[in-house]
């Protein structure tokens, strides 16, 4: 698996297909694909695409809302993470993103039942396919509407309770890298993880997020991944930039630096 992807998400303003030809062209191996990206441009021809350039898909965004936070019903999430379970399988990328979806003017114990029936149901397909189910926290500044969980420690204290051996957990150093304890949890941590989200920011999350290149904030991505690796965290690390000041900046300098950034740390 490739060591080091790039996450659709970071060049917002290009097709799934300027995704690919310019990731390639930079070097990058592995690209965390974006479903409403590959769908515009068509399922099929995207794998296609990917194969004749040699690109990975590391993961594949996202599913999830399972709590009604986006309007649709518990049944329609649950169909809509299947459909998405089967796209990843079909991209080979070992990891399928969800989040929750936010409490909705549910109670947390109701939440946390809504998020448990989908993934019970979800789990069996998840280890037919050989696709991990990956749920990322967030941090309460910038959760309501995504996800009610908020605390790794506690998602992975969730995962042991239920036993859900195909789910594990996404680690983003935008929303957890300004912790002054992180670096002590990542060891407990690693067995859980699936996925961790490179970015980092000028400031500890405050609503809109708001991603600048690795390198340019101040979260301490030297130490999280040296960390991570004496932790022996052998997973993807998926840049994942965005922002007003990422959606206005050049791409393609911005792919070649984030390149050159991660490699530095691995």
């Amino acid at each position: 698996m490739a060591r080091v992807s790039m996450n659709e998400m970071t060049t917002y303003r290009w097709s799934f297909e300027e995704d690919v030809l310019h990731y390639a062209a930079a070097g990058i191996r592995g690209i965390g694909v974006w479903r409403h990206k590959l769908s515009d441009y068509g399922e099929e021809k995207g794998i296609e695409l990917l194969a004749e350039h040699r690109l990975q898909a590391t993961s594949l965004m996202w599913g999830g809302g399972f709590t009604g936070s986006d309007g649709r019903s518990h049944r329609e999430s649950i169909d809509d993470a299947k459909e998405g379970l089967r796209t990843a399988a079909l991209l080979r990328a070992p990891a399928f993103v969800l989040y929750t979806g936010g409490r909705s003017g549910h109670t947390h114990n109701h939440a946390r039942r809504l998020l448990r029936s989908a993934l019970s149901e979800l789990q069996p397909q998840a280890e037919e396919l050989g696709v991990q189910l990956v749920l990322e926290p967030m941090n309460e500044a910038c959760a309501a509407d995504w996800t009610f969980l908020t605390k790794l420690e506690d998602a992975a204290a969730m995962i042991d309770e239920w036993n859900l051996a195909s789910v594990r957990l996404v680690l983003d150093t935008y929303h957890f890298g300004h912790d002054p304890a992180m670096l002590e949890k990542i060891p407990a941590l690693v067995p859980y993880l699936g996925l961790v989200h490179l970015a980092d920011s000028r400031q500890p999350p405050q609503g809109e997020q708001n991603r600048c290149p690795l390198g340019q904030g101040t979260v301490p991505l030297r130490s999280i991944v040296q960390t991570l690796r004496q932790a022996v965290y052998d997973g993807c690390y998926d840049i994942e930039l965005i922002g007003e000041e990422i959606e206005a900046s050049d791409y393609h300098s911005l792919l070649l630096q984030s390149k050159q950034f991660a490699e530095s740390l691995l």
